[in-house]
């Protein structure tokens, strides 16, 4: 008999037209191993996600920054179509906190976690996080919002160049303006000029004191809160191959056990008491040994699949499980345990598997669901290439084609200066609460 009750289907929702999300197939193989009914929500149309043996159904997602309503009609729509309750899990942190503000409307069609609407919000925007790490007295960067352009030149001086720039609402910044969600300043004018473009971004400027990476600095821990509050499933890992290199998102990660890292992010996620799965990340400080949290990312990690167990529980299994009223199994965690993403770190994906103690997956090949990882390097080829074709135009002053995907934004995890560790909100307006990622 199966552990999980495979009457019950999934549902993926994602609305970030990423064609290179691994996570969205992470969590399709996962349950569809299990026997559960997996339909996708998002934009697969470039993806190998759609390859997947595992995918039931794929329906067409609400566009890129569309409103709470437009995704809960959205869902509603999908919903009518599969005519049984579902267990919803939102992929990006938009919709996450779209989900959450209508879980009473999706209910009963929707399987959710039960918790306070606006919590979601509150940890995915930046500025937001700030306030929230400042209240439970958790490391995090010193975080200024500046009012304007010179108050902007001035917050940058007090931080100590450089600093990292952030839009507090991340996925509201426009696709193909140029704006990126997180950037690291170098002036005070260029401060200035980019809280200037506010308007555009959609959300507030922050500024934050910047820890530069290091060996040992980046971790991140993936769990899920069952209906109790416990955490179950995930833990902690290190980042040891990032993309760009010192910054961004996870190449390489291994399972890592951290007692700190660990103990911060159950006591944040039961202060808070957050229900649900969550993806944390944080930076070690260099000089005082504490850990920063720099974002709360409250749905599936993209290298969640790094942390299955040795009963096959991932933070996934875990919620759908959970919502089912479905014991959890109790497994043993798998330490040196490896993930992988091709793309991003192909050489690292060549390396023997048996090299790694705890074992490794890889984001895209696997035996079982070979399709994905053969249609990855083809759309890859094509994309990288896309991209070099634009930035050969650049140079030559030449408009690149519209109709090619635009370069991809430096993403640059940030951390406190490192002469100080600094925790805390200041000079912050107490208009506009809301965010997410």
């Amino acid at each position: 008999m199966s552990l999980f009750d495979t009457r019950v289907p999934a549902v993926l929702l994602r609305t970030d037209r990423n064609p290179f999300h691994h996570g969205t197939l992470g969590a399709v193989r996962s349950l569809g191993r299990a026997g559960v009914d997996v339909h996708v929500v998002a934009d697969c149309a470039h993806s190998p996600v759609r390859a997947s043996r595992y995918v039931t159904g794929l329906h067409t997602p609400p566009p890129p920054g569309a409103s709470p309503e437009d995704i809960a009609a959205a869902l509603r729509r999908v919903a009518a179509r599969i005519a049984r309750p579902a267990v919803l899990i939102p992929m990006d942190d938009a919709c996450a906190v779209a989900v959450a503000r209508a879980r009473t409307e999706l209910a009963p069609a929707y399987l959710l976690p039960d918790q306070p609407g606006d919590l979601p919000a509150r940890v995915a925007d930046k500025a937001e996080l700030a306030a929230v790490c400042a209240s439970l007295d958790v490391p995090h960067p010193e975080t200024l919002v500046p009012g304007g352009p010179a108050e902007a030149a001035r917050a940058a001086w007090r931080l100590g160049l450089p600093v990292v720039a952030k839009w507090s609402r991340p996925w509201l910044v426009p696709p193909g303006g140029g704006l990126r969600s997180t950037v690291l300043v170098r002036s005070a004018r260029e401060a200035g000029e980019l809280y200037r473009r506010a308007e555009e971004a959609g959300s507030r400027l922050l500024l934050q004191a910047f820890l530069p990476p290091g060996a040992d600095r980046d971790w991140f821990f993936h769990g899920y809160a069952d209906r109790s509050g416990a955490v179950r499933a995930g833990g902690p890992g290190r980042k040891t191959r990032a993309r760009p290199r010192g910054a961004g998102l996870t190449a390489v990660g291994r399972w890592t056990p951290n007692p700190r890292v660990q103990a911060l992010a159950e006591r944040v996620t039961a202060e808070l008491g957050y229900r649900g799965v969550f993806d944390l990340d944080f930076r070690r400080c260099g000089t005082t040994g504490r850990y920063h949290l720099l974002d709360f990312n409250p749905r599936p990690g993209a290298q969640f699949r790094l942390f299955a167990d040795t009963a096959g529980l991932d933070v996934v299994r875990a919620l759908h499980l959970d919502l089912t009223h479905r014991p959890l199994p109790e497994g043993a965690p798998r330490p040196g345990r490896v993930f992988v993403v091709e793309n991003y770190a192909p050489l690292s994906a060549l390396r023997p598997a048996r090299a790694e103690r705890g074992g490794r997956e890889l984001a895209w090949h696997a035996r079982d669901d070979r399709a994905p990882g053969r249609a990855l390097w083809a759309l890859w080829g094509r994309h990288v290439g896309a991209r070099l074709r634009d930035r050969a135009l650049r140079g030559r002053g030449a408009r690149p084609d519209a109709a090619a995907p635009a370069a991809r934004a430096r993403v640059v995890r940030q951390g406190s200066a490192p002469a100080a560790d600094r925790t805390g909100v200041s000079d912050r307006p107490e208009e506009d609460r809301a965010g997410r990622h």
